[in-house]
């Protein structure tokens, strides 16, 4: 079973907001119906209309747009939105509390998203991605937000103009993947997954794409960090272009391909030489000046999670396929891998619900800090809840005061 990738945060709220309103469910149903009958296909050349539920995780109530398999229900419901296998049909999920609140315009930009990665995988396009670490390095976010700044630049221009922002673009892209070796692969997968979702429910959701491409580079830019959501930004505004450039990429797209190399091709156009020149006409050395500090901000508070989650005593638990997290806020910790905010998950041996877990980069374990006591059905630690299936049992680490999470050995 692959990792499911989330889309946004998970959201917690009490139990009178939480509930779910049948009534207003079915009218966001019905919308979301009526945007994939307006698509027609065109995009894909299948309809994006499917299955959709709406779940609340306090109250555990839902609403679904066709009637609910008897199936169990997946353990993640209304923990996130994702496409998810429930009674042999991949359904959309969303948060309720999520999308209750949302405008019109931003609820049907959320569900068109949805839509797409529930038939993603039908159409080749379901990459895996990587980590991204490198996005969230003082030289990953400069270059990655000049990249952005110029991609704007093309996205509001025309002719010679566009093309010279796009030469910009081109250069700080390939400027920031050669400063970190293994990046474009990692970068490619990203976009494509989630680029090629926010372009579908852009275009099927605004009159103006090229405009809502350029308002997602700018939330993109404000982001604490990029490591999870650059692609929604980078992979929508490539795609906004190559309708300019190539009517109909969107048939012959692979999942090998890189957007900005299809931007390249057909534009027609090569990076520009002089990128320290190119960087300086977007504002580069304020930028440079403003990450600097940030970087220097960034490395007391990785030196703050080095102590929690490494140096300190711990609790050590078996690896996970499946799990849930926020994706904006998780932080690379160099060498140990990337702590993941309001985390949760359910395996064979328990369910675990933490504001904060590390999990290194084969995903091998999960790591909590120990609990000050480890009696009890169920354990608690400073931001974490453990409930460990029949059969698991909490037994001392390798290091003095570390914990670990292990299989009863029945004798």
């Amino acid at each position: 079973m692959r990792i499911l990738i989330f889309t946004i945060l998970l959201l917690t709220a009490d139990n009178a907001v939480a509930q779910v309103d049948q009534q207003r469910a079915a009218e966001y149903f019905r919308e979301a119906a009526a945007l994939c009958e307006l698509e027609g296909g065109k995009l894909w050349g299948t309809s994006l209309c499917g299955p959709m539920v709406f779940a609340d995780p306090a109250t555990g109530t839902i609403a679904t747009s066709q009637p609910a398999p008897a199936a169990p229900r997946p353990p993640y419901l209304g923990f996130a939105n994702a496409a998810l296998e429930w009674g042999g049909t991949r359904w959309s999920t969303i948060v309720w509390p999520m999308i209750a609140p949302m405008d019109k315009q931003t609820r049907a930009t959320l569900m068109i998203h949805e839509l797409f990665h529930r038939i993603q995988p039908d159409l080749g396009l379901m990459t895996v991605g990587a980590s991204n670490d490198h996005l969230d390095t003082l030289d990953g976010r400069y270059w990655i937000q000049l990249e952005w700044r110029a991609l704007s630049k093309a996205l509001r221009s025309s002719g010679e103009d566009r093309a010279s922002a796009l030469n910009d673009a081109l250069a700080f892209r390939a400027t920031r993947r050669k400063l970190f070796p293994g990046s474009a692969e990692k970068e490619r997968a990203d976009e494509l997954r989630e680029g090629l979702a926010q372009f579908t429910a852009i275009s099927v959701s605004s009159s103006d794409t090229s405009a809502a491409a350029i308002n997602e580079m700018a939330k993109a830019a404000g982001n604490p960090t990029y490591m999870a959501t650059f692609g929604y930004a980078s992979g929508a505004a490539y795609s906004v272009l190559l309708n300019a450039f190539s009517p109909g990429w969107t048939r012959r797209l692979k999942s090998t391909d890189d957007l900005g190399d299809l931007v390249t091709a057909a534009a027609g156009i090569t990076a520009s030489a002089n990128v320290d020149a190119a960087a300086k006409s977007y504002g580069g050395d304020e930028l440079k000046a403003a990450e600097e500090k940030r970087d220097a901000e960034q490395k007391a508070r990785i030196a703050e999670l080095r102590k929690r989650f490494i140096d300190g005593p711990v609790l050590i638990l078996p690896g996970v396929r499946s799990s849930s997290s926020t994706t904006i806020g998780r932080t690379a910790i160099p060498g140990a891998g990337i702590v993941y905010p309001m985390f949760r998950t359910s395996a064979e041996w328990g369910t675990l619900e933490a504001s904060s877990v590390l999990i290194p980069e084969d995903r091998s374990k999960v790591i909590v800090p120990a609990p000050p006591s480890i009696e009890g059905p169920t354990i608690k630690g400073d931001g974490w809840t453990l409930t460990p299936a029949p059969g698991w049992i909490i037994r001392p680490g390798a290091r003095s005061g570390d914990f670990q999470l292990v299989r009863e050995q029945r004798r």
